[in-house]
């Protein structure tokens, strides 16, 4: 395999990278996700770039706590530099996302050889949940580079001794726990791992092995500064709440679904990521028997690929390889990643798994490598291989209608704005769930900022209330009805009467004026 590939290696490489850039950018601007979180999240990066800086990131999706700002400071040149339209971090997203497709052929040559780098590549470039999100703005979908480049770099630090990997490795996982607070899992697989091979199998000093702790420490403190910085000056808020989530929280802790979790966990880091298969929710297996077949080749290449690292694992460990070092660390990634997720008891969404992106790809790749070895495998790893990319490209991201959530959410905000007459306002928005910070975001940007209606003890005067109001309603529209809505900003504005109303986009527009009587 590795004579067939190696005089073509640059061009392939350079075909699986341009193919990922294609599946990553191609039409982002009308298929990217935009709605309140990421409003919220390109307004405060453009007060950022005004001078009002934070030390603060996104709120994380339980718990109640904040993650750090870091996600905010990579956003902040790429929003300045597209002219502050939300499309230019959601590139960087895709930037990231077509570095990490490198970056897995680097650490799959290094760990296994040519043939399975450009095979692990190959396949991440492609699958439909690893390009979904590398499409879209938002914190967690920068974890699988950062997981990636953290592992890697721990893995040269212990094979090379070198105390200044060990610190950028800890600063590289004090980045990655401010885009997502499992990685924190990544912080356990880094101290097994060092466990593992520097007491167990090298039989190093424990002594030193609690050097290289600290020094992987230290530099997660740097990485980790700016929201401690935070943490430090209100009283350790969110550290707090972090503990208390972990070791007193309903939602943490064993529990007698550990074994059906993380059997689940192990079928979807196979299925959804390396198979494409569809979504649990989605999916009756008894009713279609293709689903079935699917379903049970999923678990079983799954199960073989795992089978065949293992193997290697324990040859490696009897024989006293040099090469335990490599296979033991995807070993921890694979066992600790998986197994951690069995003490979280409410739902594991897909996005839960960027940490471990990158890794059944490399497992996958080696059992394809291992098979080609003999002329039977060869023809039933190229028959693998081939299927996998037919799966994989069932359900490219890009097939479907455009949602251009980005060109609705400006068009809607230009036609409030044409509503006011150029004077001040308040706004609203009727939403089944969503929040009101994408359609903020435009105001902001235009200098069309409408005003906040403040409660009667900050604003005894009312001297907030304006004169109009304009309502953005993207509910059913036979059901919405502004008038006497209990929404905080109508309720505020006081009684009133619709002057006005248009449909524009996929929502209807109001403007409602106090009410005078006859």
């Amino acid at each position: 395999m590795q004579k067939l590939l190696k005089y073509n290696k640059k061009i392939i490489l350079l075909s699986i990278v341009l193919i990922a850039a294609f599946f990553r950018l191609y039409r982002i601007n009308e298929y990217l996700t935009f709605l309140g979180d990421e409003g919220r999240d390109v307004l405060i990066v453009y007060k950022i770039l005004h001078g009002d800086f934070t030390l603060l990131g996104p709120t994380a999706s339980v718990g109640g706590f904040f993650l750090g700002p870091i996600y905010y400071y990579f956003m902040a040149p790429f929003l300045w530099l597209f002219n502050y339209n939300p499309v230019g971090p959601a590139i960087m997203v895709a930037l990231f996302g077509i570095a990490t497709v490198w970056l897995i052929y680097k650490v799959g040559k290094e760990f296994f050889g040519l043939g399975v780098g450009l095979i692990a590549a190959g396949l991440y470039a492609i699958s439909p949940l690893v390009v979904t999100y590398s499409r879209s703005s938002w914190n967690p979908n920068l974890m699988p580079f950062f997981s990636l480049l953290t592992i890697y770099l721990i893995y040269k630090a212990i094979k090379n001794n070198s105390v200044k990997l060990l610190i950028l490795s800890g600063i590289l996982l004090g980045i990655t726990l401010q885009l997502h607070y499992l990685a924190l899992f990544l912080g356990v697989i880094m101290g097994v791992y060092i466990f593992l091979h520097q007491y167990i199998f090298s039989k190093k000093n424990i002594f030193l092995i609690f050097k290289q702790y600290f020094y992987i420490f230290l530099g997660f403190i740097i990485g980790w500064s700016p929201f401690l910085a935070f943490e430090v000056r209100h009283g350790f808020p969110n550290i707090i709440s972090i503990f208390n989530f972990i070791f007193q929280s309903q939602d943490t802790g064993g529990s007698v679904n550990f074994t059906p979790t993380i059997s689940n966990v192990f079928f979807r880091i196979f299925g959804r990521i390396i198979t494409n298969f569809p979504e649990p929710q989605k999916v009756a297996l008894g009713a279609h028997l293709n689903m079935a077949i699917w379903h049970y080749a999923t678990l079983a290449l799954g199960l073989v690929s795992v089978s065949i690292l293992f193997s290697k694992f324990f040859k490696e460990y009897k024989s006293h390889s040099p090469d335990f070092i490599k296979t033991s660390l995807l070993v921890v990634w694979l066992v600790f990643g998986i197994g951690l997720f069995g003490f979280y008891k409410k739902p594991i969404y897909d996005y839960y798994f960027g940490f471990m992106f990158p890794l059944p790809f490399l497992i996958v790749g080696f059992f394809l490598k291992s098979l080609w070895k003999k002329n039977i495998g060869k023809i039933l790893s190229f028959a693998i291989l081939l299927i996998l990319i037919y799966l994989n490209t069932l359900t490219i991201p890009f097939k479907g209608p455009a949602n251009r959530q980005l060109n609705q959410i400006e068009e809607i905000s230009q036609a409030v704005i044409s509503k006011t007459d150029n004077k001040p306002f308040n706004f609203a928005l009727i939403t089944g769930g969503n929040s009101d910070h994408a359609y903020r975001y435009f105001f902001t940007v235009w200098q069309k900022e409408p005003i906040t209606i403040e409660n009667e003890i900050k604003d005894p005067k009312r001297k907030t209330v304006m004169p109009q109001l304009l309502v953005v309603c993207e509910i059913d529209r036979t059901l919405c009805h502004p008038l006497g809505n209990p929404l905080w900003e109508i309720a505020g504005f006081g009684r009133a009467e619709i002057v006005g109303e248009w449909d524009v986009s996929v929502v209807k527009v109001y403007k409602l004026k106090h009410y005078k009587g006859e």
